[in-house]
């Protein structure tokens, strides 16, 4: 397996349109997107890996962090290093998820820029959260205390992994802007990182 991948951490809160963001990045010539979605729907549940993953998941248990991450090497060793020619860079969303991880994966990372879609007005983003859970015919989630509530839980876990790199590579992007403006601004960020050659890795 490789190390220090060329890396960009995409971040964003529930209704952020960082799915949206991260499919157009991986489609993007030098760009391989990985979501930690796609890394666990590739899961063989046949192999040992498989099995103890699912192990803690059957139960409903936390899988821990470390087996995440072995995860994670065995999706890469399976696709992204069979890759010829290999991406300029490697687009992560959804992982690290926490400290441990962003420690577990320091090693193999070198983490360029960092992208945050963060909503400048909260009040907009609790909006935008409600109507599409209505559109969804999910009312339950159209409560405006469960979504602000979903959206403190988000910036929660964020700040501590956030704070495991330089301030000086995180980049906000406002999520409430159309789309086309959000890659805008996102695409921005990485062209430099593209070409960056020094590590994020270690707090501002």
């Amino acid at each position: 397996m490789a190390s220090n991948y060329p890396t960009v951490l995409l971040f964003g809160s529930p209704g952020s349109g960082k799915g949206t963001q991260g499919a157009v990045l991986g489609k993007l010539p030098g760009c391989f997107h990985l979501s930690s979605g796609d890394m666990f729907r590739s899961l063989d549940t046949s192999s040992e890996l498989g099995k103890t993953f699912l192990s803690y998941s059957t139960k409903g248990l936390l899988v821990p962090d470390d087996l995440t991450v072995e995860l994670w090497k065995d999706y890469m060793a399976r696709r992204y290093d069979t890759l010829e020619p290999q991406p300029d860079l490697l687009i992560l969303d959804g992982i690290p998820r926490n400290r441990e991880q962003a420690e577990l994966l320091s090693d193999h990372l070198d983490v360029r820029a960092i992208i945050h879609l963060v909503a400048k007005n909260p009040g907009a983003m609790v909006a935008r959260l409600r109507n599409r859970a209505i559109e969804q015919g999910r009312p339950d989630d159209a409560n405006e205390d469960v979504i602000r509530r979903r959206l403190e839980v988000y910036a929660e876990e964020t700040k501590p992994v956030l704070a495991c790199y330089r301030r000086d590579v995180i980049h906000e992007v406002d999520a409430l802007q159309t789309p086309l403006e959000v890659l805008r601004d996102v695409v921005g960020a990485i062209i430099p990182a593209s070409v960056r050659q020094t590590s994020a890795a270690g707090k501002a």
